[in-house]
Order: structure tokens, then C-alpha cells, then sequence
């Protein structure tokens, strides 16, 4: 069982083994795409279009918060899936999108540090959000200090979820071997009780 104050999820012995086996899989993969920052990742494929979407999202709110939208709802998605799960109290579960937030962070840092060269191919031409929004707010020449600290910030929240994830399993085996204790006990009450 992984308990938390949403509510106990119960999971079996496999499901713990594969949740396991994802939480090492998820930190094997961070390590690479940290030593990779400017590669493909298999996610990205999935960020793009969410980050496009933000713009349509938020172009309510002008042009600066239009271009900002596609980076905010790159890490509004994620978290919402972080907020759901451990509503449930499954903060395994929970740390899975959390470590998406953390990718998604190194995703955002490597477009913030093209806003100068602005060398990365956009989605349909346009304008660089990352060059905009820095002009703006006057701080384009320290475009690549910004994406160094976002890619650390990165990974501070993908070691924090590794981190979240194996603990919340780790608590999850001694809630189960409680629980399982319990029940035997019961049972034996029970059938003890039958036999008088």
C-alpha cells in the first residue's frame, strides 16, 4: 500500500517491483539527459506540441504572456498530474510527472539559451518565445547564465523525484508487510474463533 492523507492506494508485489523498476529507469535516463542537454529526447516529442498549445492557452493575455504560455503550460501539465496523484496519496505515482517537470526544465533551458543564436528550428517559423521574452524584460545577453541555472534547477527536481519515488516505495513495503501481518493475525482470530 502506498498511504498518504488522500487516501491509501494499495499495490501488489509485482506493481512495486515495476514501479521500482521505473524509478531507476526514470533516474538512468535523467543521468543521460543531463549528459546530453542538447540532443532529442524521446520526450520532447511530447513537449513540443503541450508547449504549443500553451501559446493558444494563454493568448488571452497579450503578447508576453502568449509567448510565455507555451513554457508555463509545458510545466502546468506535468504538475497537474503531480497534484492529482498525490491527492490519491500516491506519491509514487506523484513523482513521476514531478521528474517530467524537472526534463521539462532542461527542455525550456535548452530554448533559453538560444534566444541570441537563435539557431534551434521552430515549430511553424515564427518568433524565438525565449528571444522576445528576454528582450523584453532586458536581460537577452545573460540568456545562457538563465538556461544554467534552469538545467540545475532541472535537476535538483529530477533527483528530488527519483528521490520521492523510492522512498514513497520504500514505505510502501513496510505499510504492505504491516498490512499483510494484520491480516494474517485476523484471519487467524477468525479461524480460531470458528474452531470454539
Amino acid at each position: 500500500m502506498i498511504q498518504g492523507s488522500g487516501g491509501t492506494v494499495a499495490i501488489t508485489s509485482v506493481e512495486r517491483s515495476w514501479r521500482r523498476a521505473l524509478t531507476v529507469g526514470l533516474a538512468i535516463y535523467g543521468v543521460w539527459c543531463m549528459a546530453k542537454p542538447d540532443e532529442f529526447h524521446f520526450l520532447d516529442a511530447l513537449d513540443l506540441p503541450i508547449h504549443e498549445s500553451g501559446h493558444l492557452v494563454f493568448a488571452w493575455g497579450g503578447e508576453v504572456i502568449t509567448a510565455l504560455g507555451g513554457t508555463l503550460f509545458q510545466l502546468i501539465v506535468p504538475l497537474a498530474f503531480v497534484v492529482y496523484f498525490w491527492r490519491r496519496g500516491d506519491r509514487h505515482a506523484a513523482s513521476v510527472p514531478l521528474w517530467w517537470v524537472g526534463q521539462n526544465c532542461w527542455n525550456i533551458a535548452r530554448y533559453v539559451a538560444d534566444a541570441r543564436a537563435m539557431e534551434l528550428p521552430l515549430a511553424g517559423g515564427g518568433e524565438h518565445d525565449w528571444n522576445f521574452l528576454l528582450s523584453v524584460w532586458g536581460v537577452l545577453p545573460k540568456d545562457t547564465r538563465i538556461a544554467h541555472d534552469l538545467r540545475f534547477v532541472g535537476a535538483v527536481i529530477v533527483a528530488a523525484s527519483v528521490c520521492m519515488g523510492w522512498l514513497a516505495l520504500a514505505a510502501s513495503g513496510t505499510g504492505a508487510n504491516t498490512a499483510s501481518l494484520a491480516m494474517r493475525k485476523e484471519r487467524s482470530q477468525g479461524g480460531a474463533r470458528r474452531a470454539r
